[in-house]
């Protein structure tokens, strides 16, 4: 279990849980989500996130195609986390939880970038992360 919030502090994450996955992603609206050259992202289960205090959500189809709502914190603008939604509305089984919002620092070192997401639009001077699969899409969370 580890914890985290925006920087404002009135929206807070619990992960009850361990991540699935951990990546980089370097499609452009992961830039503009991120306000960086990339985002580094924890694929964790929907049912492990708990959330205290009210996230803003903003819908966009993703370079993928597929819907995703990112939730931010209203106040500050921190990004959170993102997920997919089913056709009945609810929240798919996993979230990307956005890494750099845990507070832990032993977690984000231990949860190394298994997977870089469109890599054919990494800056020339990012080098790619060792032992990462380099990936030019989406792949399955």
């Amino acid at each position: 279990m580890t914890a985290g919030g925006c920087f404002c502090g009135k929206v807070r994450i619990q992960l009850n849980g361990q991540p699935l996955k951990a990546g980089l992603c370097h499609c452009l609206d992961c830039r503009k989500l991120t306000g960086s050259i990339y985002s580094f992202g924890f694929v964790i289960k929907t049912a492990d996130l708990e959330v205290l205090g009210s996230p803003k959500a903003l819908v966009k189809t993703s370079d993928s195609g597929n819907e995703r709502h990112n939730y931010f914190c209203p106040d500050c603008g921190t990004p959170l986390f993102g997920q997919g939604m089913k056709a009945d509305g609810t929240p798919e089984e996993t979230t990307v939880l956005r890494a750099g919002i845990l507070e832990d620092s032993q977690v984000l070192t231990e949860w190394k970038p298994q997977a870089e997401l469109y890599t054919d639009r990494r800056l020339e001077w990012v080098p790619p992360i060792e032992g990462a699969a380099q990936c030019s899409a989406m792949i399955p969370l």
